[in-house]
């Protein structure tokens, strides 16, 4: 995984990484809401009897998709032991949904398991070679399974990140494009060549805006502060500055914070594509 120019390895999710996205993961739900009820919404016009989650993370995709389909079994895939003991633990009340810890380029259904729905919330993107994912997905998904997931767009057109990253007092620069990580599917043609070189078809994108709300509760402009300094690539950066440089930069996205106050919630524009395909 790449955040804004600093590589983050498979290995650092079952470590530092992996603790630091599990302690946060009430706030990324929070902040991905709106997007999950999106690809909630489009889940619900796919017929399905088995899904997979890619990357699910803390599990919040699966435990929707296990609770809006009662007959139909979910099967949650990440590397992050951190996430999935989570993910585990909020799911021990549904008998549907069952999370394991493996890397979903390689994963193997049990037999007669053969998904016929593939999403994902923001989990493909990690991929050293994301053919050969996508190849090894599409060779274990049913026949004419459909894939739904949702991926950033450019770094330009996601506010919630770049703004931030432009208050630290060193330059960090962009992701590059197709290099693992959170914007590594910026690029729609891109995508579809990925996709299509995996034997995908009907390959489709939807340009999709939401509000990513990053701060909230009883005093929401430092919580903005703090969630923005646990995880991702500010906070990465941001934990190799001095102790004055640090406190700046974090007074610095305080004042972001109260510009973006509306309502008792603050929030910044993220842009995201939903990607629709289906296999053969």
């Amino acid at each position: 995984m790449q955040t804004n120019g600093a590589t983050v390895g498979g290995d650092e999710w079952k470590g530092r990484t992996g603790d630091s996205w599990a302690a946060e993961w009430k706030r990324t739900d929070r902040s991905f809401g709106v997007l999950t009820e999106r690809l909630l919404q489009r889940a619900r016009n796919l017929a399905c009897d088995v899904v997979l989650d890619i990357g699910c993370g803390a599990g919040e995709l699966s435990l929707a998709l296990a609770r809006m389909r009662a007959d139909t079994r979910v099967t949650g895939v990440d590397i992050s032991p951190q996430l999935l003991e989570i993910a585990r633990d909020r799911a021990r009340n549904l008998g549907n949904v069952t999370f394991e810890l493996a890397d979903a380029g390689v994963w193997q259904p049990g037999e007669s398991l053969a998904p016929d729905l593939l999403v994902s919330r923001h989990g493909v993107m990690f991929f050293d070679d994301p053919v050969a994912a996508f190849t090894h997905l599409r060779g274990i998904a049913a026949p004419d399974a459909d894939l739904l997931f949702s991926c950033f767009r450019t770094w330009e057109e996601n506010p919630v990140f770049r703004s931030v990253t432009r208050l630290l007092p060193i330059e960090v620069p962009p992701p590059a494009p197709g290099a693992p990580g959170p914007f590594a599917f910026s690029d729609r043609t891109y995508v579809e060549g990925v996709l299509t070189a995996a034997g995908w078809r009907n390959v489709a994108f939807e340009p999709y805006d939401f509000a990513m709300i990053v701060g909230a509760g009883a005093d929401p402009v430092e919580d903005a502060a703090s969630y923005f300094t646990s995880i991702g690539g500010a906070a990465r950066a941001s934990r190799e500055l001095a102790p004055p440089a640090r406190e700046s930069f974090i007074e610095r996205v305080r004042e972001l914070a109260r510009a973006n106050l509306r309502e008792g919630i603050v929030s910044l524009r993220a842009g995201v594509w939903i990607v629709t395909a289906r296999g053969q």
